[in-house]
């Protein structure tokens, strides 16, 4: 489980520097590599859309790495987001583990 408190890179921010970045990639031009709309990008970039199964195939295809990169990123900020909501704090410690099966 996480326990670091320190936030982890967003999806979005390893796309831009790590990936577009350093290629002089427009969002524009990513999208058009992706077979996607520029907005689908946007969002991507801004974090403001989650990477899905078939989203992390598109990426892994363009830069030549795994589907399962794209989504170790989305699941880490995931976890580091729930562990660090109050609410959502609540809501998972109300949950009683169950104690082991005869």
């Amino acid at each position: 489980m996480l326990t670091t408190k320190r936030k982890p890179a967003t999806l979005g921010e390893i796309l831009r520097e790590e990936f577009m970045a350093p290629l002089g990639l427009t969002q524009g031009a990513l999208a058009e590599a992706m077979g996607v709309q520029r907005k689908h990008v946007n969002e991507l970039c801004n974090d403001r859309r989650n990477v899905t199964a078939a989203t992390a195939l598109i990426l892994a295809r363009v830069f030549g790495n795994s589907p399962e990169f794209w989504l170790n990123v989305q699941r880490r900020t995931d976890l580091w987001q729930a562990m660090n909501s109050p609410s959502e704090r609540k809501r998972i410690e109300r949950a009683k583990p169950l104690g082991r099966a005869a």
